[in-house]
């Protein structure tokens, strides 16, 4: 039978030390302490046994190990550090040492330790986790995600205060009590148990706690963590067994009996509460606790050192019965590791938010999240620095989801904290990488596509109302230009040079996802030249229309342009159509067509006397694309263009 192994089990167990015989010596009871888990008893005579010339082995073991337990990583490691020194240490003990360096976030120490553990026992298998670990806790440190991280110093105090529930604007959460009487058997810890609190949300943050009284009704050993159902009228509650009935274990003349976790559920009966024990509770053989429901109220998750599961503790769910039972649990599969898996979540967002330490992690517990559902789940995904440290970090519960921003709670005993778990808020931001598009090109004379024509002047515009001017560049010898352009939008590119018609080319970046880079082509077309014959290239027409595209102005102002510096240049402007309609009908369309050209020129200054409108309706298709012929409308549209002729210069 599995027992839970976790420096957060003052969440999750209580011991209750029963003392067969009394003992004499310090160090007696100091054993007696350490095996019935009363750890910041066994502190205080162990600090005594160490405090001599040559101490021994034991006592610096377990007021190494007393230590870690409570949490106190930094002497943990201090003690460690004398321990593997000793000529009799046992391999395990750079283990240990490895793990509270991490803890203290010494990640190249924690290395050495680990490597020096494989070097002597052979086994590098066993320590390649932690050490991907060092390296992607340093990796991570040095690249902080973008959180921003607040101690809730409303609420913390010294002692213990962690695991927040949010129920409007009620937060509820377990902390130690401040001020209790003296008794002899207090938590592991040598403080008080656990009492479930409620605090109010505002804008400064957590405030006004009072203990709630309804699931506090037993005042023996730990109450806490809790959760609700979103009507708030259903509490999950995790309590340490109270009764005289636990797993007795006996270690040498010492009896002791564990109290394992149960889940109680609170439902309200009009001004009072009645609770009943969850169905799978078995505190002769495992615990149960730390429960969650899913968004849509159907499935229930717990942490469970039952039988048939993976690790340590495993993350477990039921599914609610038609009658409103809970179903026979079954584990969560894929998110559960070796080691332990606690404190489950199901965020605003849906996703599953978890502690473990069975995965790469920074130290003690890393908060994990996966995406799925009941057994079907996602790799584990470690959130990473600042969420996680090198002490444990859990409780992560993410309360609101807006845009790009997550907020909500989690819990840590990291360093530079008010007592020894302590609460904090969370608010991320998601900043999504840029993702950089890169659109080069090259200008090429227009009669022949091999020769590279420098010195083009290339615009870069924005394909908005306004033409927006993006950016400018200039054709080197090789004809390369290039700019480096936003995704998700539309541009428009211009090439142009005196003596050569202008080429302009639509590109789009709206379906890029990832960097990238477009590849264009300008060809430039001389305009100089008597009787030569060529398209402008994006002077098109909607079917059965002959009024200028708004697309087909920027090409038109550029002819407009060369116009203007060549004053004695004449030219026929034709138009022509696609071989749908009449024939003599298309030909008037083409007429139109052209004369509407010709119109758009005179308007911005050019002589209608430099310039001759023709209209050859369908007789000069550039395609196959004749009558009754089925062509795509794209294939259509090429034929509905406008042709320049230099006529005389």
């Amino acid at each position: 039978m599995k027992k839970i192994h976790t420096s957060l089990l003052l969440s999750l167990m209580c011991f209750v030390f029963v003392q067969a015989q009394e003992q004499s010596s310090n160090r007696k009871k100091a054993v007696d302490y350490l095996n019935s888990y009363q750890y910041g008893k066994a502190i205080l005579l162990y600090q005594k046994l160490t405090d001599v010339k040559e101490p021994k082995l034991e006592d610096m073991e377990n007021l190494a190990f007393s230590y870690s337990q409570v949490n106190d990583y930094e002497h943990a490691s201090n003690w460690y550090a004398k321990v593997v020194e000793h000529s009799e240490s046992a391999p395990e003990n750079l283990l240990r040492y490895a793990k509270t360096l991490k803890q203290t976030a010494r990640y190249a120490d924690a290395k050495v330790a680990l490597k020096r553990y494989a070097e002597v026992t052979g086994n590098q298998n066993e320590v390649e986790t932690e050490l991907a670990g060092c390296d992607a806790a340093s990796e991570w440190m040095a690249n902080p995600l973008p959180y921003n991280i607040v101690n809730e110093e409303g609420i913390n105090t010294p002692l213990s205060e962690f695991a927040t529930f949010v129920l409007g604007n009620d937060v509820y959460y377990a902390g130690e009590e401040a001020s209790v009487k003296k008794v002899e058997n207090l938590s592991w810890t040598g403080q008080s148990f656990l009492r479930v609190y409620r605090a109010n949300v505002d804008g400064a943050g957590l405030n006004k706690t009072s203990e709630s009284v309804v699931f506090n009704d037993d005042n023996r050993y730990h109450i806490g963590p809790v959760s609700s159902n979103k009507a708030g009228d259903t509490f999950f509650v995790t309590r340490t067994y109270s009764g005289k009935d636990g797993d007795k274990n006996k270690e040498g003349r010492v009896t002791y009996k564990t109290n394992r976790l149960e889940l109680f559920i609170y439902k309200k009966d009009g001004d009072s509460w009645t609770k009943q024990p969850f169905a799978y509770n078995n505190i002769q053989q495992y615990s149960v606790g730390h429960a969650a429901l899913s968004p849509d109220e159907d499935t229930l998750y717990f942490v469970s050192d039952m039988e048939g599961g993976v690790g340590g503790t495993d993350i477990w769910y039921s599914e609610k019965q038609s009658d409103g039972s809970w179903g026979q649990p079954k584990n969560a599969g894929a998110i559960n590791g070796t080691k332990d898996e606690l404190f489950p979540n199901l965020g605003a967002d849906g996703v599953l938010y978890f502690s473990s330490d069975s995965f790469v992690g920074m130290g003690g517990l890393d908060i994990f999240k996966s995406e799925g559902s009941k057994g079907t789940w996602s790799q584990p995904e470690n959130l990473k620095y600042p969420v996680n440290s090198g002490g444990d970090d859990f409780a992560f519960v993410a309360t609101k989801v807006q845009d790009d921003t997550l907020s909500g709670f989690f819990s840590s005993n990291r360093a530079g904290g008010k007592g020894n778990d302590d609460i904090y808020a969370f608010n991320y931001h998601e900043v999504k990488p840029k993702i950089i598009v890169v659109l080069e090109g090259i200008s090429y004379q227009y009669f022949d596509a091999k020769i590279p024509m420098a010195g083009v002047d290339v615009s870069l515009n924005l394909f908005d109302e306004h033409r927006t001017l993006i950016g400018q560049s200039k054709s080197d010898a090789n004809g390369f230009f290039s700019f480096e352009v936003e995704a998700g939008k539309d541009f428009i590119l211009l090439g142009e040079k005196k003596e050569y018609y202008s080429d302009s080319l639509t590109v789009s970046t709206k379906h890029i996802t990832q960097n990238d880079t477009i590849r264009v082509n300008l060809n430039l077309k001389p305009v100089l030249e008597v009787g030569k014959k060529f398209v402008l290239e994006g002077i098109y027409y909607d079917y059965d229309k002959y009024n200028i595209r708004e697309d087909a102005q920027l090409v038109l102002n550029e002819l407009v342009r060369i116009m203007q510096e060549n004053p004695t240049l004449k030219i026929e402007l034709s138009s022509h159509t696609d071989s749908r309609g009449r024939d003599s009908y298309n030909q008037v369309l083409s007429q139109n067509r052209a004369q509407s050209a010709v119109s758009y020129l005179v308007e911005r200054g050019i002589s209608r006397d430099r310039m001759v409108a023709k209209g050859y309706g369908e007789t000069r298709l550039i395609n196959a694309c004749k009558n009754n012929v089925k062509c795509s409308e794209e294939d259509h549209q090429r034929n509905r263009r406008t042709e320049i002729e230099v006529l005389s210069f």
